[in-house]
């Protein structure tokens, strides 16, 4: 081991010299090797030195990537330019750092090794690693004091203006408002209490409180108490032969006329035959003073 480095050593220093001999020079300017943190970008410039006859080999010259590496070459750009003692070149390295290391970390840019090729050989020259320090983004433990440390304070949720919004919600608020009103006075306002006041409005309230089995009388106060009101609602007093003209007076009982019909055949049993009295149920009036009321109103 200890011959073989040797053996390399001899060789480095044979070929500096050959490259000395043969006026090849590499000057490099060296970035500052400390101050770095993730993203920042290194740059390195080399100037080249190479006599006539000899020509730098494009192959040995560093390309782009390194992906996944704590230093990644982004750019390289080499400028060749004669003069009286051969040509001079111009190469810019310029890497990105993608390290961001908890504590500070020193990175190296790695070296690179040249080749010219002139006079039937070729002779190589070594650009140095350089060093860099990366910093990193925050200490690794915050000061413990206000504003700093692992918890902190929630923050108060952003403000925003409300004016617009809050005055859209009123004209809105105001709208449903008035419509509630109107709607209070068409249903429980004076129509209202108007339908309320017409013939079965009236009848209704009072024969729903017939119970199921009435006796005689109160079952023939509730066929009076109908009557009653199919007379107001006619203008006149209502039989079986005037029920046609009725029903076309009044459309909306157009519907109820083979009911109402019944009802006066009953009634007229109930009060002038009752061995022909027909069977009637309390609960059938009930309803149909309930449904001659919604004809009225016009609910039908």
């Amino acid at each position: 081991m200890k011959a073989l480095l040797a053996s390399l050593l001899v060789a480095m220093v044979l070929n500096t010299s050959a490259a000395a001999e043969l006026g090849l020079r590499i000057e490099a300017s060296e970035p500052r090797a400390y101050g770095y943190q993730v993203g920042d970008l290194v740059q390195r410039d080399v100037r080249l030195f190479v006599p006539s006859g000899w020509r730098l080999d494009d192959t040995s010259v560093p390309r782009p990537g390194g992906r996944g590496q704590a230093l990644e070459l982004r750019q390289v750009d080499l400028r060749s330019q004669r003069d009286h003692a051969g040509l001079r070149y111009e190469l810019k390295l310029v890497y990105q750092v993608f390290l961001s290391p908890a504590s500070v970390r020193t990175l190296e840019i790695a070296a690179i090794r040249l080749r010219f090729e002139g006079e039937g050989r070729i002779e190589e020259q070594l650009v140095e690693a350089w060093p860099v320090t990366v910093a990193p983004l925050a200490p690794a433990v915050a000061a413990a004091r206000r504003g700093l440390g692992e918890l902190q304070p929630d923050r108060a949720p952003p403000l925003i203006a409300t004016t617009n919004m809050r005055l859209r919600l009123l004209a809105c608020a105001t709208l449903v408002t008035l419509l509630l009103a109107w709607l209070a006075w068409a249903f429980m306002g004076p129509p209202w209490a108007a339908a309320r006041r017409q013939p079965f409005g009236l009848a209704w309230r009072e024969l729903r409180q017939l119970p199921l089995q009435p006796g005689a009388e109160q079952w023939r106060a509730a066929l009076v108490n109908f009557h009653h009101a199919l007379n107001r609602s006619a203008g006149e007093v209502l039989l079986a032969p005037s029920l046609e003209r009725f029903v076309a007076a009044k459309p909306a009982f157009r519907g109820l006329r083979a009911d109402l019909l019944h009802f006066m055949q009953a009634s007229r049993a109930e009060f002038f035959d009752p061995a022909a009295r027909p069977a009637l149920e309390s609960r059938w009036l009930v309803e149909l003073s309930r449904r001659c009321r919604d004809a009225e109103r016009g609910l039908t």
